[in-house]
């Protein structure tokens, strides 16, 4: 072989080995019920715990995205052109929807989910601590502090009588899991509740404007990935409206709500990277017990409650997380 031939073959050979290596990547599946704008911070979260077990995406680790833009009934196919795409692991990161359709469409392909209710009720897996299946993931548990976020409403206007509902109809099993342990938890603090519906950001605002004919004291948004991607808008909704709201994360509370109380989102999505990269590394999801967030903020918004004309008490100032004046 003359030596020019030998140098084009080990260069083309050169060449070819990155391609060779892209090519044998691991590829994650990302599954989810909004739109990349919104979700910079849980995505951050999970590259940092994809990064903890040795993961950096485009260069040893792909990921395949498929976002249903708030549709929901879009889930089923776009998890199922996720599985066709023969992925090694399929996240569902868009909450109770995009699991349940994971879950669908796939009885083997490892998925790792997060949800905000208990995952044995919805049928995800077995138990915590043993998923038994193809499933494990990470759950806030955020479905359940609705009697307790009645309480701090409660404590905060003792007179009040009547609290709007918010909740996606699109996420019916989410929905149904909040609103069931709600009832009972009103009639015992003397409530009546009024459930509203919104699963766009019409619904959004008309469900708002319909809060003065319903004399709405306070409005209690429902945990929900859609709600959470619009959070900062839900804020908003609530300084223009002069109302108390209460939700579960910080971006809604910086941007006017009043109270918020649930479960860090960076660490939720930080753990569900970090299960992802061990997945990947070879542990089996009947293996890895269901996750549960311990981590419960509370964050109250004074200068919101100075402008609503509410005083918050000096004990529940010093029980808060954080306080934003």
């Amino acid at each position: 072989m003359q030596r020019r031939e030998l140098i084009t073959l080990l260069g083309g050979a050169a060449a070819a080995w990155p391609l060779a290596a892209r090519a044998q990547q691991p590829v994650i599946g990302f599954l989810s019920t909004t739109s990349p704008g919104e979700y910079t911070i849980r995505l951050n979260a999970f590259r940092q715990g994809l990064k903890e077990v040795g993961y950096v995406e485009g260069q040893n680790v792909t990921v395949e995205y498929r976002w249903a833009e708030g549709q929901n009934k879009r889930l089923p196919a776009l998890a199922t052109e996720l599985v066709h795409r023969d992925v090694t692991v399929l996240v569902a990161a868009g909450g109770t929807p995009s699991a349940l359709a994971a879950k669908a469409a796939t009885a083997t392909l490892p998925i790792v989910f997060q949800v905000g209710t208990d995952p044995v009720v919805i049928g995800l897996v077995a138990s915590l601590s043993r998923p038994g299946g193809n499933m494990t993931g990470v759950t806030t548990l955020n479905v359940g502090l609705g009697p307790k976020w009645l309480d701090l409403l409660h404590r905060l206007l003792p007179a009040a009588t009547d609290i709007a509902v918010l909740v996606n109809p699109s996420s019916p099993a989410l929905a149904q899991a909040f609103l069931q342990p709600l009832g009972p938890a009103a009639s015992t603090l003397g409530l009546q509740l009024h459930v509203l519906e919104a699963s766009s950001d019409r619904d959004i605002d008309k469900a708002f404007a319909a809060l003065g004919q319903l004399r709405a004291d306070a409005v209690v948004i429902s945990p929900d990935t859609f709600f959470s991607s619009r959070a900062e808008r839900l804020g908003a909704l609530s300084v223009r409206y002069t109302v108390p709201t209460i939700f579960e994360f910080r971006p809604f509370i910086t941007s006017g709500g009043l109270l918020s109380y649930g479960g860090s989102e960076t660490d939720n999505y930080r753990l569900v990277g970090n299960y992802t990269g061990r997945i990947l590394k070879g542990e089996k999801p009947a293996d890895l017990p269901v996750q549960q967030a311990t981590k419960v903020e509370l964050i109250i918004n004074l200068k919101t409650a100075k402008a609503l004309g509410i005083t918050v008490p000096l004990d529940l100032i010093g029980r808060a997380d954080e306080v934003i004046e």
